[in-house]
């Protein structure tokens, strides 16, 4: 659940194929995101899981993966 809705936000964010996202994907180096990129995903990240990612959390983000597996450490406190 926190994959698929993950997706959704970095295709709306970014405007990608929803098959480019796996749990390997590299925000910047596959999805070619930028910092503003980051920082809004990380924003609907925050809104839609009620949780708060710290800039230095994000710092370590580096996969969706990474993303989702964060998300669940957090949602699951």
């Amino acid at each position: 659940m926190e994959f698929e809705l993950l997706q959704n936000i970095i295709v709306e964010i970014l405007h990608v194929d929803p098959r480019e996202i796996t749990m390997d994907t590299t925000f910047s180096g596959d999805l070619g995101a930028d910092s503003l990129d980051l920082f809004q995903i990380a924003s609907l990240v925050d809104e839609k899981f009620e949780i708060e990612i710290s800039g230095e959390e994000f710092l370590n983000i580096r996969t969706a993966g990474d993303l989702v597996n964060l998300i669940r450490k957090k949602t699951r406190k």
